[in-house]
């Protein structure tokens, strides 16, 4: 399963994006729990604000575009986990 995660706007408004393959990580049963807990259904509703970033989203075939604010529990600790991941390789 691919996880993409792609992360725009801010003050400087640059693209930042980390994507990361879970068969590929130490402990990939943790992260099909994490996505399992993905709330794809609830509405954001939150707009965009300026000078914060809008995140989007992409799991397997899902997708989803995140304004910074609504960024919360299992959405941000996803991210959270993805961008970890994707640094420490970096660093290896």
């Amino acid at each position: 399963m691919k996880i993409t995660v792609t992360r725009s706007g801010g003050i400087a408004g640059l693209t930042r994006e980390w994507v990361v393959r879970v068969e590929e990580q130490g402990d990939p049963d943790s992260w099909f729990r994490l996505v399992e807990q993905l709330p794809w259904q609830e509405p954001h509703r939150s707009p965009a604000q300026p000078d914060r970033y809008v995140y989007r989203i992409g799991v397997s075939r899902r997708r989803i575009t995140l304004p910074e604010q609504d960024l919360t529990g299992p959405w941000r600790q996803l991210v959270d986990q993805v961008r970890d991941a994707v640094e420490r390789s970096e660093r290896e």
